[in-house]
């Protein structure tokens, strides 16, 4: 069993930062990737940044220059740091997971930007 533990979500004020994190735990291999979606009402899943192994990240450009993704191999988490927060980054956060013959997701943590 495979499990995602996110965390960070809440309420954040306009122009704030704040930071979700995601731990990966149970049987598994060797992971190939580690990232962040988020969906927000009347909108599909879109993907915010994810870390490819290596050092090679892939970031939105609706959050370039305000996010930045790491990952911690060891530990098998990822940290998504977002910064300068505006009402548009409003939505559903889910941590991904990809492995080589799997794909697992988060149930989701709710962010929300007031201004």
């Amino acid at each position: 069993q495979v499990h995602l533990v996110e965390s960070g979500g809440g309420l954040v004020q306009a122009g704030g930062s704040l930071s979700l994190s995601c731990a990966a735990s149970g049987s598994i291999g060797s992971i190939n990737t580690m990232g962040w979606y988020r969906q927000s009402p009347g909108k599909q899943r879109e993907l915010v940044a994810v870390s490819i192994s290596g050092g090679i990240t892939d970031i939105a450009d609706s959050v370039k220059g305000r996010a930045t993704i790491s990952r911690d191999n060891a530990k098998k988490t990822v940290r998504l740091q977002m910064n300068s927060l505006i009402p548009e980054d409003t939505a559903v956060y889910y941590c991904n997971v990809r492995v080589f013959r799997n794909e697992y997701w988060g149930q989701g943590t709710q962010v929300t930007v007031a201004s």
